[in-house]
Order: C-alpha cells, then sequence, then structure tokens
C-alpha cells in the first residue's frame, strides 16, 4: 500500500510539472490518428475496389493484364506492410527516401511524413478489410443488379458498398484504436507525441515507472473514448428499433411473417383485429365451398333429368 501511495505522488508531481507536455503529446496523438486512419481509409477503398473489378475471358486481353497487374500491385503492397513492423517502414521512408535519392526526396516537415507513414500502414489493412466487406455482399443483389442494367461504377455506389461500409466499421474503429497505440514509434524520426514527451519527460527527471503509469492512463482513456464513440456509430447506423410497419400493403402483410411488437398484424393470431379478420376470411371460403358445392349439385341434377328425358324419348321412337 505504501508503494501504491507513493507512486501516486509521484505521478501527481509528475503531471503539476508537466500536465501541459502530456496534453500537447495527447493531441498530436489523436491529430495524427484521425488524418492517418481516414487516409488510409481512402487508400484501403481505392485499392479494395481495384481488386474487386471483374473480368472474364471475353474481356479484351489488355483489360485482363490490366487487372491482373493492378492486383499483383495491390498484393504486394498489402502483403509488404502489413508484414513488416511500422517501426521499420518508417525508418525506410524518412531515412530510406533521402539515402537512396541523394537527399533528393526529403521531408522537410516531420508531420507529413509521419502522417504518410502511418497512412500507408493503415491502407494496406484497410486494402483487406474492404475486400472483404465487398465479397461479403450477396452476389445475388450484383447479378440482380446486372438484370435490371446497371453498370458495374453504379451496382459498386448504389448497392454493395453501402453495405460494405456497414460490414466494416468495427474494423475501422480497430484500426483508429490501433494508430492512437502505434503512433508510439513515431519517436524513431523525432515526431513528439504522447510517447515521445514520456521520452523526454523521463530524461530529465529519472520517474520512468510514475510517467509510464501516466501515459498507460492516458492511452486507455483515449481508446475506451475511441471505443464508446464507435459504438453509438454503429448502433446509429443500424436504425431505431422501435419502428412502425406498413400496415396498408396487402400483399406485404400476406406473407404473414411481419408482426408489430405491441398491436400485430391483421395476420397475427395474438391481435383480435387479426383473429377476426381471420374467421371473416375462413367463413368467406366456406361459402365459397358451399356455393361450389351446390352449383355442382344443380348440374349433375341437370344432366340426370336430361338423360331420362332422352331415353323416354328413345323408347318413344
Amino acid at each position: 500500500m505504501d508503494l501504491l501511495i507513493k507512486l501516486g505522488n509521484d505521478m501527481v508531481r509528475l503531471w503539476d510539472a508537466y500536465g501541459s507536455a502530456y496534453l500537447g503529446g495527447i493531441r498530436s496523438t489523436l491529430i495524427l490518428a484521425v488524418v492517418a486512419t481516414v487516409i488510409g481509409c481512402i487508400i484501403g477503398l481505392i485499392c479494395g475496389i481495384l481488386n474487386t473489378i471483374p473480368y472474364t475471358k471475353s474481356d479484351p486481353l489488355p483489360k485482363r493484364f490490366l487487372l491482373r497487374l493492378i492486383r499483383v500491385l495491390v498484393r504486394i503492397y498489402v502483403e509488404v506492410f502489413r508484414g513488416t513492423p511500422m517501426v521499420l517502414q518508417a525508418v525506410f521512408i524518412y531515412y530510406g527516401l533521402p539515402y537512396f535519392s541523394g537527399n533528393a526526396m526529403r521531408f522537410d516537415n516531420i508531420w507529413v511524413a509521419a502522417i504518410l507513414i502511418v497512412s500507408i500502414n493503415t491502407g494496406a489493412y484497410m486494402a483487406e478489410t474492404v475486400r472483404g466487406g465487398i465479397i461479403s455482399v450477396d452476389p445475388g443483389q450484383t447479378e440482380g443488379a446486372k438484370a435490371i442494367g446497371m453498370t458495374h461504377v453504379q451496382i459498386m455506389t448504389n448497392v454493395i458498398l453501402p453495405q460494405a461500409f456497414r460490414n466494416i466499421i468495427p474494423q475501422i474503429g480497430n484500426n483508429f484504436i490501433i494508430n492512437i497505440k502505434d503512433t508510439s514509434v513515431m519517436f524513431i524520426i523525432g515526431f513528439t507525441e504522447f510517447f515521445a514527451f514520456h521520452r523526454y519527460i523521463t530524461g530529465v527527471n529519472n520517474m520512468y515507472f510514475p510517467s509510464a503509469a501516466i501515459e498507460m492512463i492516458g492511452y486507455l482513456c483515449m481508446t475506451l473514448i475511441a471505443s464508446i464513440l464507435l459504438r453509438l456509430l454503429e448502433k446509429r447506423m443500424d436504425g431505431n428499433d422501435s419502428y412502425e410497419l406498413v400496415q396498408d400493403d396487402s400483399l406485404t402483410l400476406s406473407a404473414g411473417t411481419y408482426n408489430h411488437p405491441d398491436r400485430g398484424t391483421p395476420f397475427d393470431e395474438r391481435n383480435p383485429e387479426g383473429q377476426k379478420s381471420i374467421l371473416r376470411e375462413e367463413l368467406r371460403r366456406q361459402a365459397e365451398r358451399d356455393a361450389a358445392l351446390r352449383e355442382g349439385k344443380k348440374a349433375e341434377t341437370r344432366r340426370s333429368h336430361g338423360n331420362r328425358g332422352s331415353d323416354q324419348d328413345g323408347g318413344e321412337r
């Protein structure tokens, strides 16, 4: 207990002395994570769409070659940036480009370098996420859209992407939370985010563990808030649970598969009005059957009388 009290006191002392620096690091982390996630989603969306453009053997050879080449390039990009750590990607991009270009390609703005690195890494993950979201949509919807004459662009923008976007929202949230934490490796290129301030502060006063505890609480608060906001977004996109069903379309109601939580439908046996409707329908059908039976008996009677009349006429002759 004494050690916990001492840890709390050290954390309070650090926050009093460097609170503004910690808050500045949190602000830089959030800005970098948000901007890089948005750009990464755009990159992933483009790669995912290009990677799912269909082609057949009947298509022209240049089209098939171009689409195959695009898929190969996207696959190489995805595998390279998903298969290597972001810290090494930062080193190769920030220090490797000037090295191989003779300082012709160098980053004068550290923000541009950090956003580029995190965005490219996020785009590699989002490319596969978007591809999975697109192929998760029922292929029958694509066939139905083609049957009514829609082009591939119209199908993607009006049918596939709206559903795929809802399916990949959880993964977008996961990538955003991952980016909040993974921006901590940007200290390798001199970007001063939340973790970089921690390294600076511990270098000044050697209070490493109390500062690390502040860092852990800060990252946990950021990720928890992001998770709550993403849950609210998902719930909003799911729509309102207390909705009113259409009660005027007899073709819809005749299926008997819809019911209102309180009132039911005219075809719901729990609804008194529905019971009356079902009873009236049964009485109507019974009356139709009785009328058909009476008509059949009358017709049979007429036929039997006609046959007897024919037999009498033949005997008289």
